[in-house]
């Protein structure tokens, strides 16, 4: 397996984006307003598909990665769907790990394509 400039020791099988396997599925599970909200929690590894640069144990081409995807009734309730995940990172990472994060929103450069808004938790250990 070929990842840009470099050849990969072992292959590796890729996956479309979660979003490309979710999302067909959420029309089927929500039939009607009482299916909302819908909340899923989804922990996977990723390979970096972009990678220039690498640092170890700061940039590394694999990673475990946490996501949610949601489906709400109105964009209010995503919204406040989305911040209350966010407190609960940022409380947990701080105030239970002790370990200190800038939470925010993402650039347009860098938002999942096709987002409103892509929001993070970020620390450096």
């Amino acid at each position: 397996t070929q990842a840009g400039e470099s050849i990969l020791s072992r292959p590796l099988a890729l996956r479309p984006t979660s979003e490309a396997i979710i999302h067909p599925y959420i029309s089927k599970w929500v039939r009607s307003h009482r299916d909302l909200p819908l909340r899923l929690n989804q922990w996977c590894n990723i390979i970096r598909w972009e990678f220039s640069c690498p640092m170890p144990f700061i940039r590394s081409r694999e990673f475990l990665w946490q996501e949610g995807h949601t489906a709400h009734l109105t964009k209010e309730a995503a919204d406040e769907e989305v911040n209350a995940a966010l407190d609960m990172y940022k409380h947990l990472y701080e105030e239970i790990l002790a370990v200190p994060v800038i939470a925010g929103k993402k650039t347009e450069s860098e938002k999942f394509a096709g987002a409103l808004y892509t929001h993070t938790v970020e620390t450096f250990i």
